[in-house]
């Protein structure tokens, strides 16, 4: 089970925290301890979906989402302006295959 990776379809619970502009001292604009959500199935941005795929259980990433892969030109009011690069601590907890 430890060697299970994160795979379009699973269900997935990962902890994070999203910033702004830098991973150190960027606006931090969101954090969970525990959000999950189905990969690959176009429920988070598309900078998730691809960033956490593969990942293992206990693994981090540190993922710089560029705007096209995040919210775009449109943003996410009040806290993400247009065009804006997101930087994300990702932890993977837990991975459900579609099987189980």
């Amino acid at each position: 089970k430890g060697d299970q990776k994160a795979e379009h379809g699973d269900a997935v619970t990962v902890s994070y925290v999203g910033r702004l502009d830098s991973f150190d001292d960027g606006y931090e604009f969101d954090k969970s301890n525990n959000f999950t959500f189905l990969l690959g199935a176009g429920e988070v941005i598309k900078g998730w979906d691809q960033g956490i795929d593969g990942m293992r259980v206990g693994e981090k990433r540190k993922l710089v989402v560029p705007s096209k892969l995040g919210y775009g030109k449109r943003g996410c009011k009040p806290d993400i302006p247009p065009n804006a690069v997101l930087y994300f601590e990702v932890s993977l907890k837990r991975i459900k295959s579609p099987q189980e």
